[in-house]
């Protein structure tokens, strides 16, 4: 089975959501991730990125982030609606929450706005948030008593946070319905200021580190693949998007296919 290779969000920091449609559609994704602000998105937004969608015909894969935080909005309802109209397969869930509890209960409660949509809210866990790892994830997951849950892997948080790939294939495949790829070296950062940096702006292309890539891969067979290369090297090398696009599309079919 052909792996849907879809390229993130995070990759295009320097775009509009409607921009990131096109230049992932010029670049030859079939599909791409959308990044939800919910301080300047707008009906207008979802319009334009919808229109994008349908002039050329790439999908979106997935849509992010709702991160449930203390004092503050995550904008779930409103980014599931946009997700809705934009066709996407998934949401995006972590949270900042301290209280794992509450961290469960507001995954069921988005769970139940997106299940009418036909929308999967994907868990994802990361060593810098409460929400640490694959097991916290798990345990969130099985609370919701939802269809449309799953966990999203991130190879760089599993190996960060400790889990491995045994982790994986012990919940059971059919928990993830989708992968991110990346890559880094084998050893991790040292304090956490170096981890976050890592995560977002220090990201290899897949094939350029030390992450077992292809034994996740052989782990979860035929799901889609978002590749998540946050990386500043790559946006100061390729200084066009397109190019940018081009690039990790290469190295992303090489480790796919």
């Amino acid at each position: 089975m052909t792996r849907l290779l879809s390229i993130s969000a995070g990759v295009h920091p320097d775009l509009s959501p409607a921009d990131m449609a096109s230049t992932a559609a010029r670049a030859g994704w079939p599909a791409c991730g959308i990044w939800f602000d919910g301080t300047t998105w707008s009906d207008r937004t979802t319009a334009e990125v919808r229109r994008r969608l349908d002039d050329t015909g790439i999908v979106a894969l997935d849509v992010e982030p709702i991160i449930p935080a203390a004092g503050s909005d995550d904008h779930a309802a409103r980014l599931v609606e946009a997700a809705a109209i934009l066709g996407a397969r998934f949401v995006l869930f972590t949270s900042r929450l301290k209280d794992h509890s509450a961290t469960a209960n507001r995954y069921a409660e988005v769970c139940a706005m997106a299940e009418p949509h036909g929308i999967t809210v994907v868990c994802e866990f990361l060593p810098i948030f409460p929400l640490s790892s694959i097991e916290i994830a798990a345990h969130v997951v099985a609370g919701a008593g939802s269809n449309n849950t799953g966990i999203l892997v991130d190879n760089l948080h599993l190996s960060r946070s400790g889990g491995s790939i045994a982790d994986v294939r012990r919940l059971g495949i059919e928990r993830f319905p989708y992968l991110q790829i990346s890559d880094a070296p084998s050893e991790p950062p040292t304090d956490l200021g170096a981890l976050v940096d890592e995560a977002l702006n220090g990201r290899l292309l897949p094939g350029e580190g030390g992450l077992p890539i292809m034994e996740l891969l052989d782990a979860v067979p035929d799901v889609a693949l978002s590749f998540e290369v946050r990386s500043r090297f790559l946006r100061e090398t390729y200084v066009d998007p397109v190019d940018r696009a081009r690039i990790l599309l290469k190295w992303a079919r090489a480790v796919s296919d």
